[in-house]
């Protein structure tokens, strides 16, 4: 099955030319000497105006294996909680990015929560506008692409925990992206302020105190879901490094600073 792209257009370019050079100059941003090897890392999913020299930074400083395991928020109501899919392809500008069918398999067997599921994925921006930047610098990798819907601890534990359980019976490297957005829509002081508790805990692999933080404190963390499932993974797995490699706001592209998003780029590992 052959998903094409949603947000082509608005997010991101879907001139192929255009998409490739706006590609390039975000990952031209940064050009460390030696790429460091991660076992996962967070990255904003906004459009590529706002949040893609974020997501460019954080691409552009790790090594970036064939196969990728993508992570996502469900922004819409429909579908599954818990949304996989196994087999076929999405689509962008720059081609088709194969679905890892075996890899996908290994998911489901491991985390029994998982649902196959297209219509969580039809319309879902958060895992597609990262897709372009992989095609760019990693070409020929497969991906399995996971939605999730849910807050419930409990169910993204068991998913992190499942996905741990894959990763460490795989021989090939796979690296865990995780796809989210910082806090939302308030003034870019308080939005700050609130994202860095948020990179605190982050920073801590402290899965329990992210969700805590994020929903005492009222942080409006899109992509909290995903996060959690990737922070337990990265525990189970004995990862007890991250690093902060981007963190701004959509005021700091615009100017207007009543009412911005937060973004944060990291890797772990």
């Amino acid at each position: 099955m052959l998903r094409p792209p949603a947000v082509a257009g608005q997010f991101y370019p879907s001139n192929p030319l255009e998409l490739s050079a706006q590609i390039e100059r975000f990952t031209d941003q940064q050009k460390p000497t030696d790429k460091k090897r991660a076992r996962a890392c967070l990255v904003p999913h906004a459009g590529y105006m706002y949040s893609g020299a974020v997501a460019g930074a954080v691409f552009a400083s790790i090594y970036l294996p064939k196969k990728i395991l993508l992570i996502g928020v469900r922004h819409y109501p429909r579908g599954e909680a818990l949304a996989i899919l196994s087999g076929g392809a999405w689509r962008t500008p720059l081609g088709d990015a194969p679905i890892d069918g075996e890899l996908a398999a290994s998911l489901r067997k491991e985390c029994a929560l998982l649902r196959e599921d297209m219509v969580a994925h039809t319309r879902e921006h958060s895992l597609e506008v990262e897709l372009p930047f992989l095609q760019h610098l990693d070409p020929g990798f497969s991906f399995v692409p996971l939605a999730v819907g849910t807050l419930r601890f409990e169910d993204l534990a068991a998913t992190g925990a499942g996905i741990a359980r894959v990763l460490q019976k795989r021989e090939e490297e796979i690296v865990v992206v995780t796809s989210s957005d910082m806090n939302h829509y308030e003034d870019d002081r308080t939005t700050k302020a609130k994202d860095q508790m948020a990179i605190e805990r982050l920073l801590k692999l402290d899965a329990i105190g992210l969700y805590e933080v994020c929903r005492t404190q009222k942080i409006s963390m899109c992509g909290l879901g995903p996060a959690i499932v990737m922070l337990t993974a990265m525990n189970a797995l004995g990862v007890d490094k991250a690093e902060l490699i981007s963190h701004v706001t959509s005021g700091d592209v615009t100017g207007e600073r009543d009412h911005v998003v937060g973004y944060a780029g990291m890797i772990f590992g």
